[in-house]
């Protein structure tokens, strides 16, 4: 194709507007087609692209892409990829003994690069079976990266059936060093002697090492076990309150500076004097810090969106979603993407059925302000996410090159610690 005169930057645009599946299709056919899309300046290109995203989603241990129409009058999805995820079959760091009780969690999407944890929700020693892996699941590259035993030595030695560890992460892209790194807040959970001591770790695929990041004050919602990565600010972000169980603040962790800061809420969230009164919930949404708050004594949600990150004016409430529009009580809702017209957003939410929870998906028409399902979507565990189609190749960062051999090298290798 650049042999016919066409200028390298416009067959660039061209095929930057394909699927990685066709471009790793041309990438065998030419060495000038496999330099070209091979390059950083491409890839960067590439993931630009804003109409190559799909929906992820969990059913047990399977992982799933969805392709949703949303022109399509029926609702249905347009197509269901089953993915061969790299926890697929027997984990080689899983013992089979506890493989039985490992649990399959999506922990973050960046950049076309999906982090999925394998291994247990509820630890009692600190090398209880877990990993985490970063992957690509249109290119299938990926790097596992063993979990890094919990500071809680003693939990062991501890005859009480109601203490545990538990432990959320948060995933997510440094752009000012080029860095992908992995934050975990784990903590020690004592029913019968409530406290909260949590140790903050941060692993970094520049370094291939965790460091230790001093503790927040913060008590995190344990229902948003995902942290919420927002590209235009570095951070991840969770719900927590300065006291257990009762979430009332968004605090973000910069991934560049390694702080936390709280975010500031609307003043009209911020003025209510009583937490317990409403529920928050965090997301991300046409690439925007997104909020959700749940009115406990009415029957309505509230939808926002931080038009500029960190701005407490820039809070923008996108609509009030009455929960009468759905067949069963809402427990949650999360915005996921907007339609590609821009007249509809793709909801996930959490309806109570028989005392049992079911996760499904939506469309909700800003202009009829009311919901559609989406059909033949298989049952949801855990939180779904968007994810780019892209080709970059978990660990290298998008904006630093590196030297061929160095990424051979690298690639090959697996992490232990």
């Amino acid at each position: 194709m650049a042999d016919d005169g066409l200028p390298p930057e416009i067959l660039a645009e061209i095929l930057s507007r394909l699927p990685v599946e066709s471009l790793l299709r041309f990438r065998s056919t030419s060495k000038s087609l496999k330099s070209l899309i091979d390059s950083h300046n491409f890839i960067n290109l590439h993931l630009k692209n804003p109409l190559n995203q799909s929906v992820i989603i969990r059913n047990n241990s399977d992982i799933y892409q969805l392709q949703i129409d949303d022109n399509d009058f029926s609702n249905r999805i347009n197509s269901i990829i089953p993915l061969n995820h790299p926890f697929k079959g027997n984990s080689p760091n899983i013992d089979p003994y506890t493989r039985r009780d490992s649990t399959m969690a999506l922990i973050g999407s960046c950049n076309g690069l999906l982090a999925i944890s394998n291994g247990q929700i509820a630890f009692t020693h600190p090398n209880a079976a877990n990993e985490i892996t970063i992957w690509n699941p249109n290119t299938r590259k990926h790097l596992i990266i063993p979990f890094l035993p919990m500071p809680v030595p003693y939990i062991m030695e501890s005859n009480n059936p109601n203490r545990g560890c538990l432990c959320v992460h948060g995933f997510g892209f440094d752009s000012l060093t080029g860095d992908y790194k992995l934050l975990r807040i784990s903590w020690l959970l004592d029913l019968q002697n409530p406290f909260y001591d949590p140790h903050v770790r941060l692993f970094s695929s520049k370094t291939n090492s965790w460091k230790i990041v001093p503790s927040f004050p913060y008590s995190l919602e344990y229902c948003q076990t995902m942290g919420v990565f927002i590209d235009n600010s570095n951070s991840i972000h969770w719900v927590a309150n300065n006291e257990l169980f009762e979430p009332r603040l968004i605090f973000a962790f910069n991934l560049t500076f390694e702080i936390f800061n709280e975010v500031p809420l609307p003043v009209e969230i911020s003025q209510i004097k009583s937490n317990k009164s409403f529920g928050l919930d965090v997301a991300v949404l046409g690439g925007c810090l997104c909020m959700t708050v749940n009115y406990k004594k009415t029957t309505k949600f509230d939808v926002w969106v931080m038009k500029e990150y960190g701005s407490r004016d820039s809070w923008c409430k996108l609509c009030t979603v009455d929960k009468s529009c759905f067949t069963s009580p809402l427990k949650s809702l999360r915005p996921l993407c907007y339609s590609s017209d821009g007249s509809k957003v793709l909801l996930e939410g959490i309806q109570v059925l028989l005392k049992v929870d079911h996760r499904k998906l939506f469309w909700y028409d800003w202009k009829s302000e009311q919901v559609s399902y989406i059909e033949g979507v298989p049952n949801l565990n855990g939180a779904a996410m968007i994810c780019v189609e892209s080709l970059v190749s978990p660990p290298f960062p998008v904006d630093n090159c590196r030297k061929k051999e160095d990424r051979t090298s690298k690639s090959k290798r697996r992490y232990f610690f």
